[in-house]
């Protein structure tokens, strides 16, 4: 059968593939898959709306969520968001922009908030990515609606924002129009899949299919604020804050702002915590006051799954089987470059940018899946 896809016209059968997953990393590998002549089929038994990728906050921000000591997730973060713009574009097709900032800026609330700013500012010089220091007259002119209080740190030109609900929407639209089937059943076992090819991007329940994979949840929440008639327009950049050695971020939708986010080893537990709620709201009306007449529209959690060296796990674990999984905070932001490299990996030549995501770099990982 021939699909028609963003990437093009589908002229060949490459065979069948299994995408266990259906979140963004899912639904990406999914569409990419599809219009590389894969005849593909996901399977997931939640909707999108109960989905991780619902609740993220939707920053492709590599640089100002870096960390020194964390260069190889830097680099794997840079290469994907230079992807990005083509990828969102494609997506345009099928629904409104998904994009809602254009860069990122950071600020701080006290002297040793900015020392840390500054120590990733500078790790981010060491290594060649371009980042620009802000004076407190160049954060007022461009937040004007900001804490005059805070102190500023830098600015990232480069860095976006996507809508995440839109996001997931319109990659549910391109996987339909590419001839994706979506099948409401959760994978129990691989090995009861029928298709030449199975992709595991199971998020955080990958322990669950695959034990030997070191994926685990953790719990992050994440309110959702609208904009009132009569209060402040929210920021039109990503702002990330530290708020007394505490980050939180404010990111720009439409109608509002997405403030995020807390993080805790809650195992499998998305409850959200009237603590969450609380320190949230207070470390974001720090940063921007203007939040309290804002309504409030909703607090909800969800689960990043993250790996014991914060790397997505993303290569073959035998003939068959690829994993995709472990994409901890990026999991949006990391979708086309993993997309890519599956679809590389399917095709038996991978890519050289996500050699340090290896499988068996962990000790209990083996060649062979143990489905």
């Amino acid at each position: 059968m021939l699909a028609q896809g963003v990437a093009g016209i589908v002229k060949d059968t490459q065979g069948t593939v299994a995408v266990a997953g259906g979140g963004v990393i899912g639904l990406s590998i999914a569409w990419r898959a599809a219009t590389a002549g894969w005849r593909v089929t996901v399977y997931d038994p939640n909707p999108i709306e109960r989905s991780t990728s619902w609740v993220a906050g939707g920053m492709l921000a590599p640089m100002t969520e870096g960390w020194p000591g964390e260069e190889r997730l830097l680099e794997l973060g840079v290469a994907s968001l230079r992807r990005w713009d083509e990828f969102a574009a494609a997506l345009a097709d099928f629904g409104s922009s998904v994009v809602t900032a254009h860069s990122t800026i950071t600020v701080a609330a006290d002297e040793a908030d900015v020392r840390d700013l500054h120590r990733v500012r500078d790790w981010l010089d060491q290594h060649n990515h371009c980042v620009t220091a802000l004076t407190r007259a160049e954060l007022r002119q461009a937040e004007p609606e900001l804490a005059r209080s805070l102190r500023p740190g830098f600015a990232v030109s480069d860095e976006r924002a996507v809508d995440n609900r839109t996001l997931v929407r319109a990659l549910a639209a391109a996987c339909a129009a590419a001839g994706v089937r979506m099948t409401p059943h959760r994978v129990q076992n691989v090995a009861s899949l029928h298709e030449d090819q199975v992709v595991v991007a199971t998020g955080p329940w990958t322990s669950t299919l695959l034990s030997r994979m070191p994926v685990r949840p953790v719990k992050g929440e994440v309110l959702r604020l609208r904009k009132r008639p009569g209060s402040p327009d929210p920021p039109s950049a990503t702002v990330r804050a530290v708020i007394h050695g505490r980050p939180v971020y404010l990111v720009p939708r439409p109608d509002g702002v997405v403030v995020g986010a807390t993080q805790y080893e809650a195992g499998f537990d998305t409850q959200v915590t009237a603590g969450g709620v609380r320190d949230l709201l207070a470390d974001a009306e720090i940063v921007f006051p203007g939040l309290s007449e804002y309504e409030f529209a909703e607090a909800i959690a969800g689960m990043r799954p993250m790996t014991p060296d914060n790397l997505p796990i993303l290569g073959r674990l035998d003939e068959r089987v690829t994993i995709a999984a472990g994409h901890g905070r990026g999991g949006i932001l990391l979708a086309p470059l993993t997309a890519d490299a599956v679809v590389a990996e399917l095709a038996g030549a991978p890519l050289d940018e996500t050699k340090y995501t290896d499988p068996r770099r962990f000790r209990n990982c083996h060649d062979k899946c143990d489905a």
